[in-house]
């Protein structure tokens, strides 16, 4: 596969919006990249595998995860088209994905080779910028992350989850985006420990739930 079928996608990434379709359709000589499929499910990286590119997700949703002794699958972030993966390793002297990343759905990435992107941001200082920016932005995500899961209880969870849903929907009817797995593994605990601590926080008449909905009925829980 060539650039020249993604040249519009990528012009709108953040990364290389100050580049035309044509200009990226330029840059990009075959020896710079590399595009590829991965099925649902499947492995993208595995944890402790070294990182030598930068890659932008084309099509598809991948998520980063984290399995841990018990079997708790905690979903540290998920990625959309045109989001930025690896930017934050590729330089790192300690280059190993401190996670294992799988493809969420069937997916397209572009792997943008190490070397390419250190040419780029020694000969374009809008570039330059930009990469510093994301890297920013990562580390920003990462710490908000580390912040959650740190918390002690599901409730707490829960709750700071809540708190967000409802400054970003403004409303006191929450309406749930991913599904209760999804949750969990956001959450990094197992499906039926959130079950039962929903259950409790309904019987002390705080929520109320359904499977599309959480409803926030003592706004006082909230953050």
């Amino acid at each position: 596969m060539t650039i020249n079928k993604y040249k519009e996608l990528i012009s709108h990434t953040y990364l290389f919006n100050n580049f035309s379709p044509d200009e990226i359709n330029k840059l990009f000589k075959y020896e710079y990249y590399q595009i590829k499929n991965y099925k649902k499910n499947s492995i993208i990286y595995i944890q402790n595998e070294k990182c030598s590119t930068v890659d932008i997700l084309l099509n598809g949703t991948i998520a980063v995860q984290r399995i841990g002794e018990n079997g708790d699958v905690l979903t540290v972030a998920t990625f959309s088209s045109g989001d930025i993966i690896g930017g934050n390793l590729a330089f790192s002297n300690n280059n190993e994905y401190p996670m294992t990343i799988i493809s969420a759905s069937n997916s397209e990435i572009l792997h943008i080779k190490r070397g390419f992107i250190l040419e780029l941001c020694q000969n374009n200082k809008a570039f330059l910028v930009r990469f510093l920016h994301c890297l920013s932005d990562k580390t920003l995500v990462l710490t908000d992350t580390i912040k959650f899961i740190s918390m002690k209880s599901i409730r707490d969870k829960i709750i700071e989850f809540l708190t967000y849903e409802y400054y970003t929907q403004k409303d006191l009817n929450i309406k749930l985006n991913i599904s209760k797995k999804e949750l969990a593994e956001k959450f990094g605990i197992q499906r039926p420990s959130l079950f039962r601590e929903l259950r409790k926080m309904k019987e002390e008449k705080l929520i109320d739930y359904n499977h599309k909905y959480i409803t926030i009925l003592d706004k006082s829980i909230l953050k």
